[in-house]
C-alpha cells in the first residue's frame, strides 16, 4: 500500500481455503447373480451411477444396513426371496460424505446339476411297480437347494418288463430346472 507522500508499507495474510460441499451420491439399482457355489460379490461400483464430488471423490462404500459400510457385500441362497435396499457413501479429500439407496435383486439362474443311476424295480404280486425319483437320483445337486424331483414314468405293470426309459427332473427354489 502506498500513501500520498509515497510512503510503502505491507504485509501478508493466510488463506485458508476448505471443502464443506458434500459430494452428490447417484444409487442405481442392480441385479446380482448367485454363482455355481450359490454366492455372490456385490461392490460399490454396481450401485454407482456417476456420483461427483467438486474436488473428487476417495472412496465409495457400501451397506445392507445404512450403518456398517464395507468395501463389498457377500450375498447367498437366502437372500434370493424378493429385493434388498443397499446403501452407497461416497467421501471426498475433505471428509464430507453423501449416501444414497438402490435395489439389488438377487438372482440364482443356475440349474441343478442332474444325475441318474439305473436301477432295477420289482413288480409286486399284482404286477405292478412304482417307482420313486429318489431311486434313480444319483447324487444329483444345486448352488441352493432342490425342492422337487418327479420321474416320469413313474408306475410300470408287466407290459413294461425290460429295459424302460424314465427321465428324472429336478426343480430348485427358483423354478430353475434340469432333467437326466
Amino acid at each position: 500500500v502506498t500513501d500520498n507522500s509515497d510512503n510503502q508499507s505491507s504485509c501478508t495474510s493466510t488463506v485458508t481455503i476448505v471443502d464443506n460441499t458434500p459430494p452428490v451420491a447417484i444409487c442405481t439399482a442392480f441385479t446380482l447373480y448367485l454363482n455355481a457355489s450359490g454366492t455372490a460379490t456385490l461392490n460399490a461400483s454396481d450401485i454407482n451411477s456417476s456420483s461427483t464430488d467438486n474436488c473428487g471423490i476417495t472412496s465409495y462404500q457400501i451397506s445392507k444396513d445404512n450403518v456398517n459400510f464395507y468395501n463389498t457385500l457377500s450375498y447367498s441362497c437366502t437372500d434370493v426371496v424378493g429385493s434388498k435396499t443397499v446403501y452407497l457413501k461416497v467421501k471426498d479429500a475433505s471428509g464430507n460424505t453423501a449416501t444414497c439407496n438402490a435395489t439389488v435383486t438377487v438372482v440364482d439362474n443356475v440349474a441343478p446339476i442332474a444325475k441318474c443311476k439305473s436301477v432295477t424295480l420289482d413288480l409286486d404280486i399284482n404286477g405292478n411297480a412304482t417307482l420313486l425319483a429318489t431311486a434313480v437320483d444319483n447324487g444329483s445337486t444345486d448352488n441352493c437347494s432342490i425342492v422337487t424331483r418327479t420321474v416320469s414314468p413313474s408306475t410300470f405293470t408287466c407290459a413294461n418288463i425290460g429295459s424302460n426309459m424314465v427321465t428324472l427332473t429336478l426343480t430348485d427354489a427358483s423354478g430353475n430346472t434340469s432333467t437326466c
